[in-house]
């Protein structure tokens, strides 16, 4: 979430982010600066009413006590009006502070500097490409189909007991998935992250911490009865760990993973696109998010991006790494590199991971704060990243590396596995 002070003392520089990022309600800006402008006068007032009654009541305790009760009296008649003004004031204030607050979630995160402009994802700039198209042979099939023939993912199956996007991981396949999960988990913690298992579901304020509430209520599953919500991501409830926290700045940067499930209901997705392991409403991923100083995100950012990049080189997979334009990153992001994989058998790129940095815009959002030695609270930055998101991986790893004898393991994780092929 964007700050007042921020938007006040740089209205044009906000005015022009918001419109590399294709924000619509520019008008909202000048809005937010008169009720800002009224809401501190309307502080003011409150805060000299107030001043006024307490200097006021010590002035009737000191008459008390000299005997003089008629001139008490008077004096309490008199603050008695100046009581009912300080309520009138407090109600108008609060009204305020929550329309405030109203216009500020409305308002997406400003794009940094370096972010390519655009509006569409074919605007999007590929800034790095990795690794060789595989030679698939003749009869190569598509990853839906190679879950069939041997068995490994029963789509049919998950649609009976809970319906399209739910899979079922049988035997190799299930083996599978949780040799990813222990190979991304074991490279995290190589990397200085500290593994955690946080819970699946959040509630309002966790939801609203990271962004995903107000803007995503639509792509969440939500429990209605206990109002709570099912993680699309560990990214929500490992942030939320830091919400009203102020961290020490020799603590900075603090690294943190999780494996979980994540639920995404992905209204309205339908077509070729998202067959298979494409698109599911339920998936396996494994999430990195920091909490750093200001000054060193961006090297945060892209030491993040290849670390994911190094898990992609490990599995053999080609890859591509895109830097978001404006128009296409998330509503909390200033800066996102997505990675795609190739996915041989469709002839096409499967994004695998996001990494994003969000600058102050969720800790703003948590009050999360870091004190450095001048004794200062001051808001940190946080960035998060897929390491890795797991279905897309598994159809890449599939279409790509089947062979003649079956669907040929990468190295790495054998030892996971405890078989060369499927």
């Amino acid at each position: 979430m964007l700050q007042v002070s921020y938007i006040r003392e740089n209205r044009d520089k906000v005015l022009e982010r918001l419109a590399f990022k294709r924000f619509k309600q520019p008008e909202l800006i000048d809005q937010v600066i008169s009720l800002d402008e009224q809401r501190r006068s309307t502080q003011t007032q409150l805060e000299s009413l107030v001043a006024e009654a307490n200097a006021g009541a010590k002035q009737i305790g000191d008459l008390m006590r000299q005997g003089l009760k008629q001139e008490a009296e008077a004096l309490k008649a008199k603050t008695s009006s100046s009581k009912e003004q300080t309520k009138v004031l407090a109600d108008r204030l609060a009204e305020m502070e929550t329309q405030l607050h109203n216009y500020l979630v409305q308002f997406p995160n400003l794009p940094h500097q370096s972010v390519p402009e655009g509006s569409t994802p074919e605007e999007n700039v590929t800034v790095f490409e990795h690794g060789e198209f595989p030679l698939l042979p003749e009869n190569a099939l598509p990853h839906w189909e190679l879950a069939s023939k041997y068995d490994i993912i029963d789509f049919e199956l998950g649609n009976k007991i809970a319906g399209a996007g739910f899979p079922v991981y049988k035997g190799k396949g299930a083996k599978l998935q949780r040799a990813l999960i222990n190979f991304f988990l074991d490279q995290a913690e190589i990397a200085g992250y500290r593994e955690m298992q946080p819970p699946i579901v959040v509630n309002e304020a966790s939801g609203f911490g990271t962004g995903q509430l107000p803007d995503k209520e639509g792509q969440m599953y939500h429990i209605t009865g206990d109002n709570l919500y099912l993680i699309p991501t560990a990214e929500v409830p490992i942030t939320n760990l830091y919400r009203d926290v102020i961290v020490k700045e020799d603590e900075l940067p603090v690294k943190n993973c999780a494996y979980t499930p994540c639920f995404r209901r992905e209204a309205g997705s339908y077509g070729a696109h998202v067959r298979g392991l494409n698109r599911l409403h339920q998936f396996d991923k494994v999430e990195i998010v920091q909490v750093v100083h200001p000054d060193s995100s961006y090297e945060v950012l892209e030491e993040m991006s290849s670390y994911v990049q190094s898990l992609l080189q490990a599995l053999e997979l080609p890859y591509r790494v895109l830097s978001l334009c404006s128009g296409d990153m998330s509503f909390t992001s200033a800066k996102t590199y997505d990675m795609e994989a190739w996915c041989a058998a469709q002839a096409r790129w499967l994004e695998v991971s996001s990494v994003s940095n969000f600058e102050t815009y969720q800790s703003n959002r948590l009050k999360l704060r870091y004190k450095g030695k001048e004794g200062k609270a001051q808001l940190a930055h946080t960035l998060n990243g897929s390491a890795l998101a797991l279905p897309r991986i598994v159809a890449s790893l599939l279409e790509n590396n089947q062979t003649d004898k079956g669907i040929k393991i990468p190295s790495v994780l054998v030892p996971y596995t405890g078989f060369e092929y499927i």
